[in-house]
């Protein structure tokens, strides 16, 4: 007997639309099973991606519920759904809309200086009949609250209709007659040959909607110049690995909240990094230790704009009192992020529990200062420029730095067990106080150069006096001989020469004994006290770092073959999620991740200058 078939969509089968403020999710039924309103971290108003009664929107055909196809426009963030019925062919266009701006942002208001264009508060879903007669179907069931409140719909006439719960309105509009049923709303129409329909969500100001089909579909193609022209602005290598590089920027861009510059990990909260298990966590936070690779990422494409507008934002952030920043924010700058429960969803898969919030954000993270000074030194070798109001930033993290590095913490990983003396984040203390001491001497403090400095090579002994194994390899904390792949960043950042036999030793180990099937692991869970139970897939950050890591000690066939690997379980749509489980072949955890996507650009990076390198030396 065959086990049952999930009801939930595998977590790479969704589409994933932005429009920088927020995002939605929809499954290849033709179903928006995520959106969160008006911004990533607001609460959702369909939540079927955690439970199947927390809310949903399909816009299809009638009955027929499997793709022909799906794609992106290219250059776009825009997605086309191709369908085939027994009666005729269907093309769906869905976008989050973008547009000219049209004066002062009042839903999600900006901290930072606005851009020509924004978002328009709309989902807007356009049909086309390609042949033949289908019956289309609209099926509108919000739950507010994260699946706690049903909606409450008020006709406004027959093609418009508001749905209100948990303190939240917004209008359904339509070509198509409305009936109300309970907290759906439905419509059910023939389209013949040639004929078109439309659909659209409005949380705008006013809930204004499209005037019309042609408005409608006016506003998708607006979009599609947005992202093309953003797109345009990019420095894309004419390479093989252009497309991957190419979705990957506009990922990168679509998880970017443009009224503060902030980044969220990812989309979502509590898809699981264990199927069924509890590592469930909200990542639709901003990191601090992205900093460093989201500028990196940025820089490498020639998005400076995008670069100096997350800087500006940790510029902006609340330190603690001791001068230091938190492992994370809310994307407007909030410091708290109490986690709470939901107990009454059932989780994906039942996976559970579901969290709201994130329990780290007052964990101690000592990598947290070399994260922000390695892109703050970034920042300024870009653009020859150190501006005054980040100087005090490089003082504080410098001192926060020299009183930490001594200290045990919980490491990148954000380890629930005792705190320990993690390799990686010693390593990014030496990050901090060595970057700190390059920007004294752009400012000519020669003093502070000559003191950080100093210090960098005191940590860096430290490291290497009992941070290595008798094998010559970086260890997971100074108590174990166990690999962790985090200390890959010793090679990424320039730790040591990577001629260094160390360097090339830990390479090679963590390709060796921290692999399943050839793709990375963070850790191995029964040698890691991290406070939970459950075995996880394997890291897609680690293993594009692995990448990276080869190409620096110059294994580049090695290096060659990890990448195609990793190419190769790209979602449909050239998408990835946190983890990768590689028994069952399928992507776990949060999803579209930033972090993975920073990382392939990384990685595509360095293959990309090695082979321009070796076409000059022909």
């Amino acid at each position: 007997m065959s086990a049952s078939r999930s009801p939930f969509p595998p977590i790479a089968d969704y589409a994933f639309l932005s429009n920088c403020h927020t995002g939605a999710l929809i499954a290849p039924d033709g179903s928006v099973d995520w959106l969160c309103l008006p911004a990533f971290d607001g609460p959702s108003v369909f939540g079927n991606l955690l439970d199947r009664g927390a809310g949903s929107f399909r816009f299809g055909p009638y009955g027929v519920n499997v793709p022909t196809a799906r794609s992106y426009l290219p250059g776009t963030n825009v997605l086309t759904t191709t369908w085939h019925t027994p009666r005729g062919w269907l093309l769906v266009h869905d976008a989050l809309t973008m547009g000219p701006r049209q004066g002062p942002d009042t839903v999600t208001p900006h901290t930072r200086p606005p851009a020509d264009d924004d978002a328009d508060h709309l989902l807007v879903r356009t049909i086309q009949c390609l042949e033949g007669a289908v019956e289309v179907e609209l099926v509108c069931e919000p739950a507010f609250d994260y699946g706690r409140d049903p909606a409450t719909w008020t006709m406004v006439d027959d093609h418009r209709a508001d749905a209100a719960g948990a303190g939240q309105t917004f209008r359904l509009a339509t070509d198509m007659s409305i009936g109300v049923e309970g907290p759906s709303a439905r419509a059910r129409h023939v389209l013949s040959e040639g004929r078109t329909a439309y659909c659209a969500l409005s949380w705008a100001d006013g809930l204004v909607t499209p005037e019309d089909a042609d408005d409608a579909v006016r506003r998708i193609r607006v979009t599609e110049q947005f992202w093309r022209s953003w797109l345009d602005r990019a420095r894309v290598p004419d390479h093989p690995l252009r497309p991957h590089l190419e979705r990957s920027a506009l990922t990168i861009k679509g998880l970017t909240f443009m009224p503060t510059g902030a980044t969220v990990a990812a989309l979502t909260t509590s898809l699981p990094e264990t199927p069924g298990g509890e590592r469930n966590w909200d990542y639709r936070y901003t990191w601090i230790r992205d900093t460093t690779f989201t500028l990196q990422a940025l820089h490498y494409l020639n998005l400076d704009w995008e670069a100096d507008e997350f800087m500006q934002f940790v510029a902006d952030l609340e330190p603690n009192p001791d001068g230091s920043l938190q492992i994370m924010y809310g994307i407007d700058g909030r410091r708290d992020l109490t986690e709470s429960t939901r107990d009454e969803l059932t989780g994906y898969e039942g996976a559970s529990p579901v969290r709201l919030g994130n329990g780290a954000f007052d964990q101690r993270q000592n990598d947290v200062f070399g994260a922000v000074l390695d892109a703050i030194l970034l920042r300024a070798n870009r653009s020859k420029h150190l501006p005054r109001r980040l100087w005090p930033l490089v003082e504080s993290q410098a001192q926060g730095a020299l009183d930490a590095w001594q200290k045990p913490d919980q490491g990148i990983w954000e380890a629930r067990g005792d705190p320990q003396h993690y390799v990686s984040s010693k390593l990014m203390c030496w990050v901090a106080l060595d970057r700190a001491a390059k920007l004294a001497a752009i400012r000519d403090e020669d003093k502070l150069a000559e003191v950080w400095d100093s210090a960098a090579q005191e940590v860096r002994e430290d490291i290497l006096g009992h941070g290595v194994s008798d094998h010559g390899v970086l260890r997971q904390h100074y108590d174990t001989d166990a690999l962790d792949a985090s200390t890959l960043l010793a090679v990424l950042f320039g730790f040591l020469p990577v001629t260094d036999e160390r360097m090339r030793n830990t390479v090679d180990a963590i390709e060796r004994d921290l692999t399943e099937n050839g793709f990375v692991l963070r850790y191995r869970t029964d040698e890691t006290d991290d406070g939970l139970s459950g075995k996880e897939g394997t890291f897609l950050i680690c293993s594009f770092w692995l990448v990276s890591a080869l190409a620096a000690v110059g294994e580049r066939e090695r290096a060659e073959s990890l990448m195609e690997r990793l190419l190769r379980i790209a979602s449909p749509l050239g998408l990835y999620a946190e983890e990768f489980e590689v028994d069952r072949a399928r992507h776990l955890g949060n999803f579209p991740q930033a972090f993975s996507h920073l990382a392939l650009i990384q990685a595509a990076g360095r293959i990309i200058l090695a082979d321009f390198r070796e076409e000059l030396s022909l």
